[in-house]
């Protein structure tokens, strides 16, 4: 599905974002798509991925589920495959960002001599996806084109953008659900090294919304061999979409002005479609079943499913 193209009744809104499609019913509740398109270097790509939409739908429904005891969450069905309708909450504008090692924009915030990141000290004498001795926060604003932006606890609290008493829960949740999160991992033999949650609030109760522990939204690394790869200064081996961005950067793309998205091939984006099938596989130890609906019956679903939350 490269996009999801409905008109409901009451449909007071609607959002297209580089990968979900997103319906307000009602000012009430809202029906996510997850279609197949797959950006990257905040640019959406040219050919969608077939089932990308399915595997990401499915993997954030089974770990929404296995952490609604920590923080409730917007889910209320998930009818179709790639669909998931919930509650319409109002979104704190920002993203917390957990990092459990230091890998990614933290390592090169950190090997370019910098020792904070988002208002955190970062300590000494760490190399590249060491374990911090403890999880830190690094939000970001929340943008809806172009790039998030880096911004710490006290600027988030002092600029009023979140309350205080609001951001101190938020926190506190954070870190329950990435302790959660490395919980699952490791039973699957990975390690979750980093990831998002975004949050919402109907009056004054807090929300988990999106997605969480994708593979779009998180970094795993494999559990075994962690420890000899750090010890011998070796890049760990990941569960992340990184292998679609390391191609694009192989063929001379990294989003910049002047370059074009080099061609993707049928047989590039079937090796896609199969390493998502892989990672679903791995993340949560089902086996990834293919499921096509119609776009009629899409439609008729969801109609169904609205009319049952009334």
């Amino acid at each position: 599905m490269l996009e999801s193209a409905f008109k409901f009744p009451n449909q007071t809104a609607f959002y297209k974002g580089k990968v979900r499609d997103v319906y307000t019913i009602a000012d009430k509740w809202m029906v996510m798509f997850v279609s197949d398109r797959i950006s990257a270097f905040d640019v959406v790509l040219p050919r969608p991925i077939p089932y990308k939409g399915q595997v990401l739908n499915q993997i954030a429904a089974i770990m929404l589920d296995a952490t609604k005891d920590i923080v409730p969450n917007w889910v209320k069905s998930v009818p179709l495959p790639s669909a998931t309708v919930g509650l319409k909450c109002e979104t704190f504008p920002v993203e917390m960002v957990v990092r459990g090692n230091l890998t990614g924009h933290a390592w090169r915030t950190y090997k370019s001599g910098k020792r904070e990141l988002c208002g955190v000290t970062l300590p000494e004498g760490l190399k590249e996806n060491d374990y911090f001795a403890s999880p830190i926060i690094t939000p970001t604003t929340k943008a809806h084109e172009g790039h998030d932006e880096d911004i710490s606890r006290e600027e988030i609290i002092s600029s009023g953008l979140v309350s205080r008493e609001d951001y101190e829960k938020l926190e506190q949740y954070t870190l329950a659900l990435f302790q959660r999160g490395r919980e699952l991992a490791a039973k699957r033999g990975l390690i979750l090294v980093d990831t998002k949650y975004e949050f919402g609030k109907i009056g004054d109760t807090i929300y988990l919304i999106d997605e969480i522990h994708t593979p779009d939204s998180s970094r795993f690394f494999y559990a075994e061999g962690y420890e000899e790869k750090q010890a011998k200064g070796e890049q760990q081996k990941q569960l992340s979409k990184e292998f679609v961005r390391e191609w694009l950067m192989e063929n001379g793309f990294q989003g910049k002005e002047g370059q074009q998205v080099p061609e993707m091939t049928d047989a590039f984006v079937a090796s896609v479609t199969e390493r998502y099938i892989e990672l679903f596989e791995n993340i949560t130890g089902q086996q990834f079943k293919k499921e096509d609906v119609s776009k009629d019956d899409q439609e008729k679903i969801i109609l169904e499913t609205l009319q049952k939350l009334g």
